[in-house]
């Protein structure tokens, strides 16, 4: 099977299951073994990222509606549009010719003469968007984003925000990692990485460095549990947690574990951290990140964070980084943005329930944070005044909340807000 031929495969099936982008590029290129891992991960989010202005694109060459194509057929045409407008590499000749060939092996010989004419059309010709920039349509088509999250982003943030966070959206996001501060030093890592031919830069948070280049997981620094991948954004949302050595810690939604791993560098190693998860299978990942890296302290178990225990500690800070929407994450998992913004009603709900729950395990005096990976007010601000109107014996700190822009921050979108008990 080559490159083109996987991409498709992988691209039918996440249409088909609505899976996660990352997952299923993840679990099939580890079954395949295959050497042109970066082109067929390029192409396939390339094609999802892309799929609104593809789309649009395709309908001003086709005699027919979209949705009547096949959807074996559509898959290889945008396959082939994206390489066409938005591979810079790939040399026309190849992804028209590859096309042709890819349809055919897939037994759809019928469309092949219309896939070969289709692209040879696009290919000479330029993209005209609407003509008005400031208009709902063009900021969809142009940043291939469903027109009601456009207005979402609108509403919520205003319009120079919402075009930041669109654009953004179609940049390959930073990779970041946190030092395992209990191993060894940043200035220490960074010298050991760069032995093994990776290249990283210091960031303005402590303890936090971005890759520039190199094969991290191939490293014997991860293998030898020197640091975790992490985004700037929530080490700073666990900087504001501010965890102490000897504290007893919650939190509330934990796997895969990357959240309660920093906490316990940060507080060294020493006291309590409680990590709750809904599913049991998702507590290995903690329990083996853990292990990796060295960590002793975590309590991985089973709860369900929406309801209220009566064997839970008290504890001195809590974590409530809660399940959401994912719309401050698009860029890294870009199906989301197709997603109907019906199904945010219900998490607002789950998400009050978890913070109300974890709010009876604060100590007074304790702090807790509220956090989601969403740039969406609703479940973010909202859920906050909501909590604060039915617990008068909290307060929010100084400074909080605080929304984390991709377009100015360099982050993840991100949102968290701090808590103490009175």
């Amino acid at each position: 099977m080559n490159d083109r031929n996987l991409a498709y495969k992988i691209l039918l099936k996440i249409e088909k299951d609505k899976a996660y982008s990352n997952l299923t590029l993840d679990s099939v290129l580890e079954r395949e073994k295959a050497g042109y891992e970066p082109f067929v991960r390029a192409l396939v989010y390339g094609v999802i990222e892309r799929k609104i202005t593809l789309d649009y694109i395709l309908s001003n060459f086709l005699s027919q509606p979209i949705k009547k194509l096949k959807p074996q057929v559509l898959t290889v045409l945008r396959m082939g549009v994206y390489q066409i407008k938005f591979m810079d590499k790939v040399p026309v000749s190849a992804a028209v010719n590859e096309s042709v060939k890819l349809i055919k092996q897939e037994g759809f010989s019928f469309a092949s003469g219309l896939v070969n004419s289709v692209l040879r059309k696009i290919s000479n010709s330029e993209i005209f968007y609407p003509e008005n920039d400031n208009s709902i349509d063009y900021l969809s088509i142009r940043y291939s984003c469903p027109s009601d999250l456009v207005q979402k982003y609108i509403n919520d943030y205003g319009f120079e925000n919402a075009v930041g966070i669109l654009s953004t959206s179609l940049e390959n996001p930073p990779l970041n990692i946190r030092v395992n501060t209990l191993k060894i030093s940043t200035e220490e890592l960074i010298c050991r990485l760069k032995t093994e031919n990776v290249e990283v830069c210091k960031c303005d948070l402590e303890d936090a460095l971005t890759v520039i280049s190199g094969n991290i997981f191939t490293s014997s620094c991860y293998n030898d549990g020197l640091f975790h991948v992490q985004d700037l954004a929530s080490q700073m949302c666990m900087k504001a947690l501010d965890p102490k050595p000897n504290d007893t810690v919650l939190d509330m939604c934990a796997a895969p574990g990357g959240k309660s791993f920093t906490i316990a560098q940060k507080m060294q190693n020493k006291g309590s951290i409680y990590s709750f998860d809904l599913y049991d299978h998702r507590l290995s990942l903690i329990n083996s990140g853990a292990k990796r890296l060295g960590i002793d302290i975590i309590k991985p178990q089973v709860r369900d964070a929406s309801v209220t225990y009566t064997d839970i500690p008290k504890a001195d800070k809590i974590l409530c980084d809660v399940p959401c929407s994912g719309l401050g994450v698009i860029r890294r998992k870009p199906e989301i943005k197709y997603k109907d913004l019906a199904f945010i009603d219900k998490l607002t709900d789950l998400q009050y329930n978890i913070i109300c729950s974890a709010s009876s395990y604060l100590k007074k005096g304790g702090r807790l944070v509220y956090s989601t990976c969403s740039l969406n007010k609703d479940e973010n601000e909202k859920v906050c005044e909501r909590f604060l109107s039915s617990h008068n014996d909290f307060k929010l700190l100084n400074g909080f909340p605080v929304t984390l822009m991709p377009q100015t921050h360099k982050t993840d979108g991100f949102f968290f807000a701090v808590f103490t008990k009175e």
